[in-house]
């Protein structure tokens, strides 16, 4: 398993560069150090060339004259420049003729040794051969290193003619001239450069990981660990965090970037919030109006079947109360006609009383009859205003008996709503009714009329004891009432529910309170698929 902290990306950056630039620099040093061996090598090759010349220039008259004593003598002083191991002259025989080891002379070479088995393996005649295989390097008796030079003697013409001791013209080298020089200073050179290169290379390393550390530290992963942080913040839900580059680079603008995507979260957030409250806000509006509806058709669906109901019972009842009623009037005429005796006018009292709760019985199957009608027939464009004048006309006696006031408040042009006439004017004339009952006192009944979008909104404003929290619910049931005598049959709010609802409308109690209370009607103008 990888410790941590390889996991951070600046350590892997300042990894993988070190690593790259250790690569570089030792294959960089491994080409130094191998060309600057090369180049020693070459002038160390160099210098033993010139001083295997020097020889055989020095040495050629006296070679020639032969006088091997001062052959000797500058051979051995040649010795003694600086790095010279060795010198030998080789006859063509393999002896050697001269030698800086007087021990040496006379002795004739293993051809087959490390001096000699480089040319003698060549098919190349030695004097034909390049620099480069001319050259040797071996180790001496102190286990150093020595560069040998071959450089052959060759029968020039001033030797083959020479009176002292002439060679075959035909015989092309006549001898070897074999100079060792040490490589001892050379390698100590190149060890010390190696060392110093292998120094100044590590040097540099660990100056250039160190800057690039520092550098990378700064204009990277401090950058990184701020982008984290922000990244962080907003996972955590501040969507208002922005992270602070100032830098121009990548880093930089990926922090612009991820501040306007920040930003933009902010916004969307708000308005998806806003959206939400809103959504609440119509969900529970629907809800509301889903519990509306739900009422509603509860209510149409109670109203129906107590039609349907109401309808039978009314046509059965009917009859019977029409003939109690005609034969109630019949003997009432009669016995008024007779001697008015004190026994006749108590008969005639209960016959008034009998007329009187026939009369009211006729009354209640009448509006069990107008309860039941609830088909849709008739519909029309009808000027609601006047509508309304002809409601408020029928009830006018209404108003003066029990002292109360009503105003109109709406505009004079014609409001047009596509409704029954009849129907509309009936509804209108049982809310006048039900206000005018609940102001045993007297007052103002307003009648407010506007336009709202594609409906008609008709406010019925009265100043009575308003409607107790209990029977609220209950006021559009049919046969609930709220008054205490037995004038009222239960019908007149349900009649005109019944009416709104078949119009596509709605009735409610807007407001209620012991001031009095608002019945709002909404209707549509136009219309309405079913």
């Amino acid at each position: 398993m990888k410790p941590k902290v390889f996991n951070k990306l600046s350590v892997r950056l300042i990894f993988s560069l070190s690593s790259i630039l250790i690569i570089l620099l030792s294959v960089y040093t491994y080409f130094i150090l191998k060309n600057l061996s090369n180049y020693l090598t070459a002038s160390r090759f160099q210098t033993s060339y010139n001083i295997s010349e020097i020889i055989k220039k020095s040495t050629r008259y006296d070679m020639m004259l032969n006088r091997p004593e001062e052959v000797h003598a500058i051979i051995n002083t040649l010795r003694t420049l600086r790095g010279v191991e060795e010198i030998r002259i080789y006859n063509k025989q393999g002896i050697i003729s001269y030698s800086t080891d007087t021990t040496e002379i006379l002795k004739k070479v293993d051809l087959t040794a490390e001096a000699c088995i480089g040319c003698h393996n060549s098919s190349v005649p030695l004097q034909s051969l390049a620099n480069k295989d001319k050259i040797r390097v071996y180790k001496n008796s102190e286990n150093k290193r020595v560069l040998g030079l071959i450089n052959p003697i060759l029968n020039e013409p001033d030797c083959s003619n020479a009176d002292c001791h002439a060679h075959p013209e035909n015989v092309n080298i006549l001898g070897v001239l074999d100079v060792g020089v040490s490589l001892d200073s050379l390698d100590k050179i190149i060890e010390e450069s190696r060392t110093k290169v292998i120094f100044a290379s590590v040097f540099l390393i660990i100056v250039i990981s160190l800057s690039t550390g520092f550098f990378i530290t700064v204009l990277v992963n401090k950058p990184l660990k701020t982008i984290k942080e922000g990244i962080e913040a907003v996972g955590n839900g501040n969507l208002d965090y922005r992270i602070q580059i100032p830098a121009k680079n990548e880093l930089g603008q990926v922090a612009r970037r991820f501040n306007e995507m920040s930003k933009n979260l902010a916004e969307a957030y708000k308005e998806i919030k806003k959206w939400s409250e809103t959504l609440n806000d119509k969900v529970n509006e629907k809800t509301e109006e889903l519990k509306n509806i739900y009422n509603q058709v509860n209510q149409i669906e109670k109203l129906a079947s107590l039609g349907k109901l109401s309808a039978t019972v009314a046509h059965e009842l009917n009859n019977p109360l029409a003939g109690i009623l005609t034969y109630s009037k019949l003997i009432t005429k009669k016995l008024q006609a007779s001697n008015n005796n004190e026994e006749n006018s108590k008969i005639i009292e209960y016959l008034e009383l009998i007329t009187h709760e026939s009369a009211r019985c006729g009354q209640i199957v009448k509006d069990l009859l107008i309860f039941s009608h609830s088909e849709r027939d008739e519909f029309a464009k009808e000027n609601l205003l006047k509508i309304v004048y002809h409601s408020i006309t029928v009830i006018n006696h209404h108003l003066e008996i029990n002292g109360i006031t009503l105003v109109k408040d709406y505009p004079d042009e014609p409001i047009e709503v596509y409704c029954n006439a009849n129907k509309i004017q009936q509804a209108l004339i049982s809310l006048l009714i039900n206000s005018i009952e609940a102001m045993p006192n007297g007052g103002k009944i307003t009648v407010n009329l506007i336009t709202e979008k594609s409906n008609v909104i008709i406010r019925i404003i009265d100043e009575g004891t308003g409607i107790a929290d209990n029977d609220l619910p209950h006021i559009f049931d049919p046969f609930y009432s709220t008054k205490t005598n037995s004038s009222g049959t239960g019908l007149g709010l349900a009649v005109a529910y019944g009416i709104i609802a078949n119009h596509n409308g709605k009735i409610e109690v807007e407001k209620t309170s012991p001031e009095g209370t608002t019945f709002k009607i909404i209707l549509p103008q136009n219309k309405q698929l079913d």
